[in-house]
């Protein structure tokens, strides 16, 4: 189970960099068409999770992450070191 804190801590610094509505981010909505994403922003991502969870990350870390539960799955997981 992922801590309601770290979840909101990531939609707050997604809505902000992003520019999108907070109340649009839901665990199940696509992470790439909810925050408009393209390949420029997903370096901007990997600055953000550099810079607010303290731990890198490589392109090949989003294969796979589709939904915002994805993205919060793997930011949990890297921050208790799995």
């Amino acid at each position: 189970m992922i801590d309601s804190a770290l979840i909101e801590k990531i939609n707050k610094i997604l809505a902000e960099e992003f520019e999108v509505d907070v109340a649009i981010i839901k665990p199940e909505a696509p992470l790439m068409e909810t925050l408009d994403l393209d390949s420029l922003d997903l370096v901007d991502m990997v600055v953000l999770i550099e810079h607010n969870f303290g731990f890198t990350v490589k392109a090949k870390d989003f294969v796979g992450i589709k939904s915002f539960e994805d993205f919060y799955q793997f930011i949990n997981s890297r921050m208790n070191g799995a």
